[in-house]
């Protein structure tokens, strides 16, 4: 490891120790946002710090069996040395590799929370149910990593699936591994509406905003305007005696947000105001970072079958991510949940570029 590495990383070690005693001071726990900030800061430097104690434990003994071997006539102590030399040999540039990777700037936004969004795109009805076939294999996924998911709002489809459903998913390092999904999916099979027994092609697009927290985006709330409506549930069978149901416009924009899955005015407002909020800081990240947006491959495009991520073929059980050229033949486990190998795959692509863009 080179010596401005080396540097780079005492450096990192002192900011996290000084970051350690400032997060414990009463002054700025009782400062919430500063906290926040402080805290979050030290959560991503704890790892590197972490791997760099372990690397420089191997560089001490690295020295110390090296001097065993140099000094010491007893044959098995010199055997054992030797072992435990060579077993180092081997871990050191391993964990060299690991702390290059984990030095990689990270995007701030990986560790929120994320307002996931589905929309059937080309295809007419057919289009509708893969919006709900995605919005299945996306809640069996978030089971699975133990996530929390919470429904803002959705307007279902005539002949199944959903035209648009919109959910809040909380847990650890949501955003960082969904945010991989933004983007226009394609489905290549024979539709539940098809008599010929015809393969036809439809897409549904997919946003993944993370949200936004009050220190993060701050919104001026004499620019929303607000509108109560009385909420339908499932195919409009369920008319609310009162109106619970929220729609929120933010004016400068445009942007509209409506919640009426909540029974309460109250809750619905609070989950509208949070997904308004994640909207326009995404809209201000792209204005910030349109290199980075694209670099990281999150950007939706505008439905259109042509402006694909990812098709999933039926007919020959295959999926297929284009951003990276992966092709599996496990399409069933995929839409079952079992996206974690892809989403793997495109980090690690991600982690290769950024690796390169920082050496």
């Amino acid at each position: 490891m080179s010596n401005n590495l080396i540097d780079r990383l005492e450096t990192l070690r002192l900011k996290f120790e000084e970051l350690s005693q400032q997060i414990s001071d009463p002054s700025i726990i009782a400062d919430q946002k500063k906290y926040v900030v402080l805290n979050r800061e030290y959560r991503n430097l704890e790892k590197i710090v972490i791997a760099f104690k372990e690397y420089k434990n191997l560089v001490e003994n690295r020295e110390a069996s090296k001097q065993i071997l140099e000094l010491e006539s007893d044959q098995e102590l010199r055997d054992m040395a030797r072992y435990e030399l060579d077993d180092i040999e081997n871990k050191i540039p391993e964990m060299e590799e690991i702390i290059k990777i984990l030095l990689i700037p990270k995007d701030p936004n990986d560790n929120k929370n994320a307002i996931l969004e589905i929309r059937a795109g080309s295809g007419g009805d057919e289009a509708s149910i893969f919006a709900g076939d995605l919005f299945r294999m996306y809640s069996k996924f978030i089971e699975k990593k133990n996530w929390k998911m919470s429904l803002n709002s959705c307007t279902e489809g005539t002949s199944g699936g959903f035209k648009e459903v919109i959910v809040t998913v909380e847990g650890d390092g949501v955003y960082g591994e969904l945010k991989y999904e933004s983007g226009v999916h394609r489905v290549q099979r024979v539709p539940q509406t098809e008599s010929q027994g015809r393969v036809h092609t439809s897409a549904a697009t997919v946003a993944v905003l993370p949200e936004a927290e009050e220190i993060d985006f701050v919104m001026n709330m004499g620019d929303i305007r607000k509108d109560t409506f009385r909420a339908s549930g499932a195919g409009g069978q369920h008319i609310n005696k009162t109106e619970s149901a929220i729609r929120l416009t933010h004016l400068p924009t445009n942007t509209v947000v409506e919640c009426q899955d909540g029974r309460s005015q109250h809750a619905n407002y609070d989950q509208a105001l949070k997904v308004l909020r994640s909207r326009l800081y995404e809209k201000e990240l792209k204005k910030q970072h349109e290199a980075i947006s694209a670099h990281r491959k999150s950007l939706v495009g505008s439905g259109d079958r042509s402006d694909k991520i990812r098709t999933y073929n039926y007919p020959q059980g295959r999926i297929t991510d284009h951003r990276i050229n992966l092709t599996l033949y496990n399409l069933a486990a995929v839409v079952d949940g079992e996206i974690q190998e892809i989403i793997d795959k495109l980090i690690m692509e991600e982690n290769t570029e950024r690796l390169k863009d920082s050496l």
